[in-house]
């Protein structure tokens, strides 16, 4: 199994339409690729800020193939549009896992 995380910083000002774009648009665009499959979205509450919240995704998948593929035919589309919604009012970071 493989997981891909990533991590977000987001402003307190967008928290709740953040949280209702990743949960209407954003996730359902990436689960539509089928390269995954499921995902969970978590708030790391313990790493909240006077500025941000805290939040990671996780995408799971059966191989590095798959995520791979995503990454070079999805990715970068799809953070090009969070990037032009919500501008510089996020930050991330991504990693990948894998079960052991």
């Amino acid at each position: 199994m493989i997981v891909y995380n990533i991590t977000m910083k987001v402003n307190h000002d967008i928290v709740n339409e953040w949280i209702a774009w990743q949960k209407e648009e954003h996730i359902p665009e990436i689960m539509a690729t089928k390269l995954f499959d499921d995902h969970k979205m978590y708030h790391l509450f313990e790493h909240d800020d006077e500025e941000s919240a805290t939040f990671t995704v996780q995408y799971f998948t059966s191989s590095l193939e798959k995520y791979n593929h995503y990454i070079s035919s999805f990715a970068p589309l799809l953070r090009e549009k969070a990037i032009a919604k919500w501008g510089d009012q996020f930050t991330g970071f991504r990693s990948v896992m894998k079960a052991v």
